[in-house]
């Protein structure tokens, strides 16, 4: 606890009686902090007290010391909603970020106690949790990294559990059937989930709306399940030691009372978020013979949770011997992979494979260029997962990587099943984790299945890489479902996401080089499905890419005409742009990968890239929708302007109109 709680005295209490203080210790500080306020969800920690309590003083590895310590253990709260629970916690046990003021500040603008926990590990929060099922998800990715850590540096150094807290809404979600089912496949042992089972939704009992047996759906995917009341600190703390020894995830049901200690709001559904009043806190304080002043605590109580974050100081330090103890090459391997520090000349790699894409000049499938990128990668760069949702072979990124599998958790490809919305959360809860760096990759048209994930990832800033295929009419005869017209300006208009979309295998090159830099957020690489020819020439070693767009082409002559394409389409403009030249039209080919790293180069380079009193035409094989900042006035676009239609992909250009003629005529008819 900060320097700044406040205490008051108290007669010392018989030990037994110590945990129950410490559950009413959360329960009033949540309240407390709720009522300051105005406003909150007093349901999770109020109901789950005596579970927390048991968690945190008798089983989690952690030390408020030391909040980003590698093998603590990682505690989620699925159920963001009740984060008083978790600034309760984090605040009682010690951790700086979390100060008095910090809570008595919740919900307010600024304070690291916001309504729903937001992402920062040097506090103690783990994940950003509220869109209910994220939670758990990105729990599932902490106990995949965790397990491939152990694998590669060995259980002395990474061994650790990963424990979420989950209400009834987690697993009403669909993201969460993908979670059970996925994690039991893999049988991770070292995850554990809590369920706060009190048979109420914000609507009211559960009953209105399920009938099946929650625990039951947990077992048929091979996990273990424990069922105990969650008011019992004892049965609760003998389920979380049970739960550490079975080597299948584990369930712990817990049975609980929501809202419990306010008798007004008990077993309610006004016992999720009813407004509280000063009234209920009386009574509950009167009822549970607790001091009536607001933030304060009988100094043993106190005293209890300080020990209780002290409690894994002994392990703490023996891990620091142990990694001391490490060989160089070994530790410098550790100590690079959790700081996000890549290999010194990766970028060799990379960089060698654009000279030879632009010297052999060969067309070659986009999602095949990014493939061979990643393979090039893969055994200098170890810390790198790749996930996939059952597209192992059309989009070709397993290449040398061994299965991540329950019997072989050393493997680096996780096959995540046809499973895309779990996919995503657990590859932001790879990435929260630290030590690997995900990709997630499927088609375009699935990323809504992943947007969940995608937007979680962009709020948290988390590095992971969601590389797509299949990104437009090209892909031909699947038809409309699987042409994504409509999702580049859709992750276009998402905050802090990079959309990167090569046009050729340099291009794919200095898009990796993108990725693997970016660190302060999530990209979007968005791959063709068919041949792209090799368009940049020349030697020069510069990332163009890296200016977000770039002049392919000048125009022979005063420019007249400025082409603007991404993607597949750039060589469309390139076609356009000979056929201009040919008719004494001066014209420029300029390539846009990114249109986020383009909007931060300085006005003038904007400018000399987009050409000044020119005409504009932008082409793309989707919606125009953002477009309309590039090509000003005296501009048009090639592209779509509906949903697409199954046919081979060249006549589907052709109806489309996306041609180089058509690319002609629209530059003439505003010349």
């Amino acid at each position: 606890m900060s320097d700044d709680v406040s205490v008051i005295s108290a007669p010392a209490l018989a030990s037994s009686e110590i945990g129950k203080r410490q559950a009413d210790a959360i329960r009033f500080l949540a309240v407390d902090a709720i009522l300051s306020a105005g406003e909150g969800h007093q349901g999770v920690p109020l109901g789950m007290a005596e579970i927390a309590t048991a968690l945190f003083t008798r089983h989690l590895k952690y030390n408020p010391k030391d909040p980003l310590w590698p093998d603590r253990d990682r505690f989620v709260v699925s159920n963001g909603h009740g984060s008083m629970l978790l600034y309760a916690l984090l605040h009682l046990t010690g951790y700086e970020k979390i100060s008095l003021a910090e809570v008595k500040s919740f919900r307010e603008l600024g304070s690291h106690c916001a309504g729903h926990p937001e992402y920062d590990p040097s506090a103690g929060i783990e994940t950003t949790t509220g869109p209910l099922g994220q939670g758990i998800a990105n729990a599932l990715g902490m106990a995949i990294a965790e397990a491939r850590l152990r694998a590669r540096f060995g259980s002395e150094i990474i061994d650790h559990m990963t424990c979420a807290f989950v209400g009834d809404g987690c697993l009403q979600e669909g993201v969460g059937q993908e979670v059970i089912s996925l994690a039991g496949h893999l049988r991770l042992g070292h995850l554990v989930f809590v369920w706060d089972d009190n048979s109420i939704t914000d609507d009211g009992a559960t009953s209105l709306s399920i009938s099946e047996n929650v625990a039951e759906r947990f077992r048929v995917a091979g996990w273990h399940v424990a069922e105990v009341d969650g008011h019992d600190i004892e049965a609760v703390s003998e389920a979380f030691a049970t739960a550490r020894r079975d080597d299948r995830p584990s369930l712990i049901a817990c049975r609980t009372t929501i809202a419990r200690g306010i008798r007004r709001l008990e077993g309610q559904r006004g016992g999720h978020s009813g407004k509280l009043f000063a009234t209920d806190r009386e009574d509950m304080a009167a009822s549970r013979g607790w001091p009536a002043a607001p933030f304060t605590f009988p100094n043993d109580i106190a005293a209890a949770w300080l020990d209780a974050g002290a409690r894994s100081r002994g392990e703490y330090d023996a891990w620091q011997r142990r990694v001391a103890t490490l060989n160089s090459a070994d530790r410098a391997a550790f100590e690079r992979a959790f700081g996000g520090v890549l290999p010194g000349d990766w970028r060799d790699i990379t960089s060698a494979y654009k000279a030879r894409s632009i010297a052999e000049r060969k067309p070659a499938y986009s999602i095949e260029t990014s493939g061979e990128v990643a393979s090039a990668l893969y055994d200098l760069v170890p810390d790198i997962m790749t996930c996939c949702a059952d597209l192992e072979a059309p989009t070709n990124h397993k290449r040398q990587l061994e299965a991540f599998t329950a019997a072989n958790i050393g493997g680096r490809y996780v096959h995540c099943g046809v499973r895309e919305h779990a996919m995503g959360s657990l590859a932001n809860g790879m990435a929260a984790h630290g030590g690997v760096i995900p990709l997630a990759v499927t088609y375009l048209a699935f990323a809504d299945y992943e947007r969940p994930a995608m937007r979680m990832a962009a709020l948290m800033g988390l590095p992971v890489k969601f590389v797509f295929s299949h990104d437009s009419i090209g892909i031909g005869k699947n038809g409309p479902t699987h042409q994504p017209v409509e999702i580049l300006a859709s992750l276009r208009a998402m905050p802090n996401m990079l959309v990167l979309r090569p046009a050729d295998a340099a291009e794919m090159a200095e898009c990796w080089e993108i990725m693997l830099e970016h660190t302060t957020g999530p990209v979007s690489l968005v791959c063709a499905r068919q041949q792209l020819e090799q368009l940049r020439s020349g030697t020069s070693t510069e990332n163009q890419t890296r200016r977000g767009a770039y002049i392919l082409a000048e125009a022979d002559g005063q420019r007249r005409v400025t082409l603007l394409a991404t993607g597949s389409e750039v060589a469309l403009a390139m076609n356009a742009r000979t056929i201009l030249q040919a008719k004494g039209i001066p014209t420029a080919v300029v390539s846009m990968p990114c249109w986020e790293l383009f909007e931060l180069q300085d006005a003038g380079y904007r400018s000399s890239v987009l050409g000044t009193g020119t005409v504009r035409v932008g082409v793309e094989a989707a919606m125009k929708f953002g477009w309309e900042r590039w090509l000003g006035d005296n501009g048009a676009f090639i592209g779509m302007t509906r949903f697409g239609a199954s046919g081979p992909a060249d006549a589907l250009y052709r109806h489309f109109r996306i041609t180089a003629d058509a690319i002609v005529a629209a530059a003439l008819a505003n010349l």
